[in-house]
């Protein structure tokens, strides 16, 4: 039914969209400079207030009494030195439940217009967790040394709690006014051993920190500390990029459009618990965030995030990804556009099979909407807005039960609607010219797959681009003339699945998730909003359109086997009966 022919044609689009890729291409920005020696940051201190901050502060939950004392400390320290302090308490959905957490914020005006933001969590889910506060005591050192300085740009020092699950952050980026030029967050600086990337620019979104800003962080890292940057595979770019998600304090700043990294010596991931503390090395990344504020200060204003892809140190522009996979995606839509027209000819019934193949997407709609009950019920008593690290959220008896739960509501959901389908037959004699068999429902599975495809292309087209095998090798399963193996079939659609999954098995690895934390994890980033409605709809269906597919393929290997044994012609299998050499089968077709 599907036109070899048409498809092939299509792929002038890939070939066109192809070279409008390659004249896409251009180079980065180059990092911001300063004249301004940083050696005034005495990283002694910096180490040293870290030790004591740990001794006098050992628990510090968010919300908790010992993380409401260190923000009265900060607030304090902050004042001492000639900053205007605020502070503001509000109500967050904490890895603890919803807790009372404190904002604290200096500000240092500039001459000019703009601001240059740092950010430090002061939180900690472990006791007394001194590599957790180096962060702040290094910012707390920054107040010292920026109160003797006059800048162009307002100087921001914020204190921040909640870090896992990023509330306190959600909250300072949603209340940030004015023009923000750069927001740095500052995460583990004193750990001995690194583990990169050292310089975060990931968000909640697909928006990414601009060039100028990570290759400026990374130069102040490279003089002052001698560490490279790292950074992340092309694979691994663009699965950040299709799934969008990040452990921290950038995040929320760069989801919204401003300029955001985080500098950390243990990447994303909060430090090891019992992680120690590197006095040389806390000097040396406290020196490098000074002379990247100067810097920045200095400079022009930067870009917001956006997002893109880099490449053997060229920028590919998300708009070439774009049309890049909108050109991928022609040739199947072209073919299923022909194959639809032929199947409408040949008298199929569709809209049956379209209703068929969209009844598959109840189970999951079922399994999102018992979650948010879940969450609203208090079964789900933890939901923060951002996504958690491992363990940060414990998967005990509460959590358990939930999942099994909600494994059974999928189960007896699928099973319901096998049962349905049947219900979909007509009732009533075909009219003339029409089947009374089920060849409509490949494309009619094949339509909702493509529809999907191309709702998801115009919200994200990097998650699109994980897509493209599948809807080029599924097509052919669900083509009622293609008479693909079973072991062929399978193959394929195992290849099609392979990227979607890979980036599952990616987020496990880089975020230390075991399979029961990746499923719970992905409960709680619906149950805490970070997955919205429309993206889980879309998805839903793409799920739906496997199910709908494997059952088409159970059904074609049945039919087959029972062609293969109603044989009953006398002599060999191979005999060439009466009018084997008529006209073939392409011709009788049309």
């Amino acid at each position: 039914m599907l036109d070899p022919r048409v498809y092939r044609a299509g792929f002038v689009a890939v070939a066109v969209a192809v070279v409008v890729l390659g004249f896409s291409l251009r180079n980065q920005q180059g990092p911001l400079t300063s004249s301004l020696a940083p050696d005034a940051l005495n990283g002694q201190n910096s180490y040293s207030l870290t030790a004591r901050l740990a001794n006098d502060y050992p628990n510090r939950h968010p919300g908790s009494a010992g993380d409401d004392a260190l923000a009265g400390y900060v607030a304090q320290t902050f004042g001492r030195y000639g900053f205007a302090v605020s502070t503001s308490t509000s109500r967050a959905r904490t890895v603890d439940g919803s807790r009372t957490i404190e904002t604290v914020s200096g500000t240092r005006p500039g001459l000019g217009g703009g601001s240059i933001v740092v950010v430090a969590h002061r939180d900690s889910l472990e006791s007394p967790a001194p590599a957790a506060l180096t962060g702040t005591a290094t910012l707390l050192e920054l107040a010292r040394v920026l109160s003797g300085e006059t800048h162009h740009r307002s100087i921001v020092l914020v204190s921040t709690s909640a870090s896992a699950g990023d509330a306190g952050a959600f909250q300072v980026a949603r209340s940030l006014g004015g023009s923000v030029d750069g927001v740095i967050a500052l995460g583990d600086l004193g750990a001995r051993k690194l583990r990169g990337p050292v310089v975060v620019p990931w968000s909640e979104s697909q928006r990414v920190a601009p060039p100028v800003l990570r290759n400026s962080v990374a130069a102040a890292l490279g003089a002052q500390a001698q560490i490279e940057p790292g950074g992340t595979s092309l694979a691994g770019q663009l699965v950040h990029l299709a799934f969008p998600l990040t452990l921290s304090e950038q995040g929320p700043f760069g989801a919204r459009g401003v300029p955001a990294v985080l500098l950390s010596s243990t990447g994303e991931r909060p430090p090891p618990a019992g992680e120690q503390v590197d006095g040389d090395r806390i000097n040396t990344m406290g020196r490098a965030v000074l002379q990247t504020i100067n810097a920045l200060d200095d400079g022009p204003g930067l870009p917001t995030a956006s997002p893109y892809l880099l490449y053997d140190r060229k920028l590919v522009p998300a708009w070439a990804i774009s049309m890049l996979v909108l050109g991928l995606m022609l040739p199947v839509l072209i073919a299923t556009v022909d194959g639809l027209a032929r199947a409408r000819r040949r008298g199929h019934r569709l809209l049956r099979w379209v209703i068929a193949a969209l009844s598959t997407v109840l189970p999951f709609a079922l399994v999102f909407g018992l979650i948010l009950t879940a969450r609203l019920i208090g079964w789900i008593s933890a939901a923060p807005p951002g996504p958690i690290g491992a363990g940060e959220v414990p998967l005990g008896s509460g959590p358990i039960a939930l999942l099994a739960t909600l494994a059974l509501l999928a189960v007896v959901s699928f099973v319901a609607v096998q049962w349905m389908w049947p219900r979909l037959e007509p009732r009533t004699a075909p009219r003339a010219g029409q089947d009374v068999d089920d060849s409509g429902r490949g494309p009619a599975v094949l339509l909702v797959l493509c529809a999907a495809v191309l709702a998801i292309w115009l919200s994200n087209p990097f998650a699109a681009l994980l897509l493209i095998p599948a809807l080029h090798l599924w097509m052919w399963l669900l083509d009622p003339e293609a008479r693909l193996r079973t072991p062929l079939a399978a193959t394929f659609l195992v290849i099609g699945l392979a990227p979607a999954l890979l980036a599952v098995v990616y987020y496990a690895m880089t975020l230390g998730l075991s399979p029961a934390q990746v499923l719970w994890n992905g409960v709680l980033l619906i149950a805490g909003g970070h997955l919205g409605a429309v993206t889980a709809l879309e998805w839903a269906v793409v799920l739906g359109c496997v199910i709908s597919i494997i059952a088409v393929m159970r059904m074609r290997a049945g039919e087959w086997q029972a062609q293969e044994d109603a044989v009953t012609i006398r002599g060999p299998v191979t005999y060439a009966g009466p009018g084997s050499l008529g006209g073939t089968e392409s011709a009788l077709r049309r």
